[in-house]
């Protein structure tokens, strides 16, 4: 049985990864072409012009393309040269690049010769602690009850396209992209830390519930509403298919289950 309301937030967050898929073949387009018109993009895609330019203009204020002026060779003709759109050298840059690859071989090596998975794990925890001042700082400022609402603010300003919404017996963190899920998909410790550092930022134990790098659409957290810190008790967890799940609570997410899927 779905919650109330999970119905429309889920033909959102579908939305959203459409528009997403969307905007990458636009850029896509301009790479493969170079600079073109909003007309130039709209015959190759098989789209409106309208929806092209709503889709460019998102990419602008992302600075992946900008407007520029169209270059003329030869005689200038009457009237104004036509804009067209490029790629930013940022927007270039997040295409055909082995950073995915870089980052598994990475840590294939540290698992290798730095200490095995606990290696891993600690590189993992590192890594999420040298992105957390931004999210402390949102977090610390926000009232207790807007905390999860304030996180996933911060983490869509570093692309994870957050949202939280309200659960039955808590709230849930849903993040709609994940910049390392190839990664992640081979070594779970980048999960498992993301989770703990949640849980250590919101002051309770948290679930997580799906991830992204496992198969999932979206990676979700289940945040319990005042779950005690003391690690006696928790409020039932939600899953996806609405069921009620009991939970143990600990000062911090399960390190055996944060980055997987439960059973």
């Amino acid at each position: 049985m779905k919650n109330v309301g999970e119905a429309p937030q889920e033909e959102l967050a579908a939305g959203l990864r459409s528009d997403h898929s969307t905007r990458n073949r636009v850029a896509r387009s301009i790479l493969d072409h170079g600079p073109s018109t909003v007309a130039d993009l709209a015959g190759r895609l098989g789209l409106t012009q309208a929806a092209v330019r709503r889709h460019l203009d998102t990419l602008v204020s992302e600075n992946v393309v900008e407007p520029r002026e169209q270059r003329v060779y030869g005689a200038r003709t009457r009237g104004r040269p036509a804009k067209v759109f490029a790629l930013t050298d940022c927007g270039r840059d997040a295409f055909d690049q082995s950073y995915d690859t870089l980052a598994v071989e990475a840590l294939r090596w540290i698992e290798r010769h730095a200490g095995g998975e606990a290696g891993v794990a600690a590189f993992a925890r590192d890594r999420i602690e040298a992105q957390a001042q931004a999210y402390r700082a949102a977090v610390e400022s926000a009232a207790p009850e807007a905390r999860t609402e304030a996180l996933a603010k911060a983490l869509s300003a570093d692309g994870y396209a957050a949202t939280a919404r309200s659960a039955p017996v808590g709230e849930q963190l849903c993040q709609h992209h994940c910049p390392v899920a190839h990664a992640a998909e081979k070594y779970p410790q980048l999960c498992e830390a993301e989770t703990e550092f949640f849980s250590k930022l919101l002051g309770t134990h948290v679930q997580r519930l799906a991830t992204i790098a496992h198969g999932d659409g979206v990676c979700t957290t289940f945040i319990p509403r005042g779950a005690p810190q003391d690690g006696t008790s928790a409020p039932g967890a939600v899953p996806r298919d609405g069921s009620t799940q009991t939970t143990s609570t600990t000062p911090s997410a399960s390190a055996s289950t944060a980055g997987r899927n439960p059973a």
